[in-house]
């Protein structure tokens, strides 16, 4: 170990190297401090690799959603990540987006609150503002496309119900799944979304383009409307 206290991974056994253990042992088989390590190569001064992952990861209580909220700069903030180790974290949870996102051809057809919440989800959780979306389905609730509607502040989005049926009609959507993100992670709706809901629901009804569910994201949970039973 160095006078600084640090103990370099090369010292290490080799299974507890971060990426001999990935080799070894499998992707599983590391922590999410490790992996991130693997990401930046090194640390800095005083800190391995790991050390150093551990310390972001311990900034933001171990919450990826909440380390994929950081921007470049933020992530530079952090004594041993400059701009290159920066964009290679933002561009690798980009990737664990988009994969995501490339597994939800197989689950077309919504049949419940589960699968629109995970459709919803790639789209509108990590945000730091709200965003107001909607899930356009044909007759059989199999999924047309998602369209974002409205994007707002830290605290609340204005919606057109005018502009997200007219966007219904043109792809012949024959119901409708809306969704909006709360930044804080919390998931109860407030009047103003209790309001927005009946608003665009009774809409809706004159127009037989009915609203199946409203979902609210916030991280990994979610509220659904339909059911709580207030739809």
């Amino acid at each position: 170990m160095s006078e600084s206290g640090k103990n370099p991974i090369p010292c290490w056994a080799e299974d507890d190297r971060p990426r001999e253990k990935l080799v070894l042992k499998g992707n599983s088989a590391l922590s999410d401090a490790e992996l991130v390590a693997i990401l930046i190569g090194s640390g800095n001064q005083n800190e391995t690799a790991v050390q150093l992952s551990q310390r972001i990861l311990q900034h933001i209580s171990g919450n990826l959603i909440e380390l994929s909220r950081l921007s470049v700069n933020d992530l530079q903030k952090f004594k041993g990540i400059g701009p290159a180790k920066a964009i290679t974290i933002a561009a690798a949870l980009e990737l664990g987006k988009r994969r995501r996102a490339a597994e939800m051809p197989q689950r077309l057809q919504i049949s419940n609150s589960s699968h629109a919440f995970e459709i919803l989800q790639e789209l509108l959780a990590g945000k730091n503002y709200e965003q107001f979306a909607a899930i356009l389905l044909n007759r059989a609730n199999r999924v047309i496309r998602t369209i974002t509607v409205s994007t707002g502040g830290v605290t609340g989005t204005v919606v057109d119900p005018k502009k997200l049926f007219k966007l219904a009609l043109e792809f012949n959507a024959t119901s409708l799944i809306l969704g909006h993100n709360h930044p804080s992670g919390h998931i109860q709706p407030s009047e103003a979304d209790i309001s927005l809901t009946r608003k665009i629901k009774n809409a809706g009804d004159l127009l037989e383009l009915p609203i199946l569910d409203h979902i609210i994201v916030g991280d990994e949970r979610y509220y659904s409307f339909a059911d709580e039973g207030k739809i």
